[in-house]
């Protein structure tokens, strides 16, 4: 089986990487493309078109994004033409080869404004040009591949791996910095949601493939709920157990007005993943578990 993944390097497609089940061939793509990888701008919907029509995979896995929400603001055009145009374009080949795509989204395509998990057939609401520009790759998928049922939209939140940018990381880094000058660390706590990692979300992926699940719409997350404050406690707490850091930093809770930003964040975006668990057949890893996976590996 040919499997085309977009975002190789970033941290989901690092970890898809790590763990292809047997009998996959991989072809590893990303903006600027390195060592192992081809390039593949996904701002650029011919070469994503072109890209599938060359390669005629089984499967393509986006997994590459335009994720910098606050800079998504000023940059409308990009944001939408990564999260938007580029999965049409790929769905638009596809439909033409024969293959299918497995599309990861996000929970920012929901407003997180009814504070109850949010359920695969829920309209989407979304707050800012980010969570816009997913919902927009959403339809695009929909609308192509819909009939076909040869388009899976996987929605995951809050992705957190051993390498890349994410928000475990972040903290572990201000923990060191903060706990060794003793001062404390404020992060918000009035936003909740599912922290996800990137093993467990690989693994996810891995089980659409290998069962050709023809589901249009899941969703996936770590077990539980948290808020940023308590992922930020639970790192300092998991980090010194693991011998990472000397002293972690008090922190404490502020709340979404005390850390303005230039896009406003869903307030409670947790996924009803009960559904699609039962459909991939895995069970739930909770988040302070996989959390604590993902920092032993550092």
């Amino acid at each position: 089986m040919i499997v085309l993944l977009t975002g190789a390097a970033g941290q989901l497609g690092q970890a898809l990487q790590r763990q292809p089940p047997p009998g996959m061939r991989l072809v590893a793509t990303s903006r600027s493309g390195g060592p192992g990888l081809l390039p593949l701008d996904l701002a650029d919907p011919q070469a994503c078109r072109q890209a599938v029509l060359d390669l005629r995979p089984d499967w393509v896995v986006n997994s590459g994004a335009y994720t910098a929400v606050d800079r998504a603001e000023s940059e409308p055009a990009l944001a939408n033409a990564v999260n938007g145009g580029a999965p049409q374009a790929l769905a638009e080949a596809l439909l033409q080869t024969g293959g299918r795509l497995l599309q990861l989204s996000t929970d920012f395509v929901f407003s997180g404004n009814q504070g109850t998990p949010y359920r695969l057939e829920q309209a989407r609401d979304p707050l800012g040009v980010y969570g816009a520009s997913k919902a927009a790759g959403e339809r695009a998928v929909e609308r192509v591949l819909g009939g076909s049922g040869r388009g899976v939209i996987l929605r995951t939140s809050w992705v957190m791996g051993p390498v890349g940018r994410n928000f475990a990381l972040t903290m572990l880094g201000l923990h060191r910095e903060r706990g060794a000058a003793g001062q404390p660390l404020a992060v918000v706590a009035d936003q909740v949601g599912g922290p996800t990692s990137t093993h467990t979300l690989a693994a996810a992926c891995w089980r659409v493939l290998e069962t050709g699940l023809e589901a249009p719409l899941l969703h996936w997350s770590d077990a539980g709920a948290a808020s940023w404050y308590d992922v930020a406690v639970a790192v300092g707490e998991l980090a010194q157990q693991l011998g990472l850091l000397e002293q972690p930093a008090a922190v404490r809770p502020i709340t979404s007005a005390d850390y303005p930003t230039p896009a406003r964040r869903p307030s409670y975006s947790l996924l009803d993943c009960s559904g699609s668990r039962a459909l991939l057949g895995l069970e739930p890893t909770h988040w302070r578990l996989a959390l604590r996976q993902l920092l032993a590996q550092l």
